[in-house]
């Protein structure tokens, strides 16, 4: 395989398919090359989550202590793999300076902004009868069980109306009427009202059936090896399968990316984020609005006829091994929230684990290379990757075309850390 196209994309999780969709409807032509099968990382398996509500950066104050404190169980929702690692090291100390009440109030808006916006095309997306994905817009519920974890979950409530995302604090009662009888041992929750949910693979896989339809050619189980230049242009990019001439690429291979990108000598600042779920035959008492339970970072989400519980954040590298006490964890969590629901008596249909590409800041990598001219990176989202796709490909596809971009990319230069 050796050819020509005007815009390659590199990567086939949602936000390649996305920017590969907005790219096709400019009119023009696009490759994209997946080493793998399409959604075959971290879009995936991942909650299914369109969550406005999640303005908040990873790194945020408070965040620095509760990293210590978990640092040491591997069990506990965040933790790090003991390692020297000097990218480790050095993505620690931006987190660590990142984890300021005056950078969590720069990036709230900037995040909300993208939320917003890609809310606005998930509707569009949703509206395609093409596309039959599951995305349904009931909200979601946060729920605590503890009086210091729901202090907590009020005070975010309050931050996030001040920064015009509707939050909703309500009583047990109200919890059991949304969720239409559910039984919780919540002492109290937040309705986020504006936020969705929907099947991630069944997402991309329906939007990459429909742009091959449009003519983009998507090339299964092709990676990329390397990269010729001339000057400010990357020219070639060569694959497994041979060689592809593009005037423009663009780089979304997520976890992937800062190992690709060294090839250029470009520095990108990311760690993979290793995230669990675990996906069973929709039970009875299967909530029908994701349900975040609070304290233990564990999401419960309906997915038609399944129901998948998704969590944990561990950095260990690029390791796809699965932890089984990390993924035990995930299920004792939940009939501390759920006490009529045993993990044990469900129909198992998948465990699941990928890595999330996180930033120190937990703002994405966007923009133009500052090296080269025709490179265009698209990655670093975070657990966010599903929820920001397609305000992503949109703002890739004004970058391909040189228009001005609906939103100030500025925060997210891709070589920000370099």
């Amino acid at each position: 395989m050796e050819h020509e196209t005007e815009v390659l994309v590199i990567g086939g999780g949602a936000v390649g398919i996305c920017s590969a969709y907005y790219l096709r409807r400019q009119g023009r032509h696009v490759t994209v090359i997946e080493k793998n099968e399409i959604c075959s990382g971290s879009s995936y398996g991942n909650a299914g989550l369109i969550v406005p509500s999640h303005s908040v950066p990873l790194a945020a104050p408070g965040m620095i202590l509760k990293g210590i404190k978990w640092m040491f169980n591997p069990a506990s929702p965040f933790y790090i793999k003991p390692r020297f690692d000097g990218e480790l090291l050095a993505w620690l100390w931006r987190f660590r300076r990142a984890c300021a009440v005056g950078c969590m109030h720069k990036a709230i808006p900037v995040i909300r902004d993208l939320s917003f916006a890609s809310l606005q095309l998930w509707d569009q997306l949703a509206a395609m009868e093409s596309l039959d994905f599951g995305y349904t817009q009931n909200g979601m519920l946060a729920v605590f069980k503890t009086p210091k974890g729901l202090e907590e979950g009020v005070a975010e409530a309050r931050l996030m109306q001040s920064y015009g995302v509707d939050a909703r604090v309500i009583e047990p009662a109200e919890i059991q009427a949304l969720e239409q009888g559910l039984q919780t041992a919540a002492l109290g929750g937040v309705y986020y009202p504006q936020d969705a949910h929907l099947d991630p693979q069944r997402f991309v896989s329906a939007l990459a059936r429909y742009i091959e339809k449009e003519g983009v050619n998507i090339h299964r189980s092709t990676e990329a090896l390397g990269f010729e230049t001339a000057g400010r242009k990357v020219t070639i990019v060569q694959t497994t399968r041979g060689a592809i001439a593009a005037a423009n690429i663009v780089l979304a291979t997520g976890a992937w990316s800062s190992v690709i990108a060294r090839d250029l000598k470009i520095k990108l600042l990311l760690q993979p984020a290793k995230g669990y779920s675990v996906t069973f035959k929709r039970p009875s008492n299967c909530p029908v609005i994701p349900l975040g339970m609070a304290e233990a970072r564990v999401v419960v989400t309906p997915m038609g006829d399944s129901m998948r519980l998704a969590g944990t954040l561990e950095l260990a590298g690029l390791d796809l091994t699965i932890n089984r006490r990390r993924v035990q964890a995930i299920l004792d969590s939940v009939p501390d929230y759920l006490p009529d629901m045993d993990p044990r008596a469900l129909d198992l249909i998948e465990i699941w684990r990928g890595l999330r590409p996180c930033t120190p800041d937990g703002l994405p990598l966007l923009g133009r290379s500052r090296n080269y001219d025709n490179l265009i990176v698209a990655a670093g989202h975070g657990m966010l990757g599903i929820s920001l796709s397609p305000i992503t490909g949109k703002l890739v596809s004004q970058l391909v075309a040189n228009d001005t971009t609906a939103i100030d990319l500025t925060p997210f230069r891709p070589e920000r850390f370099a």
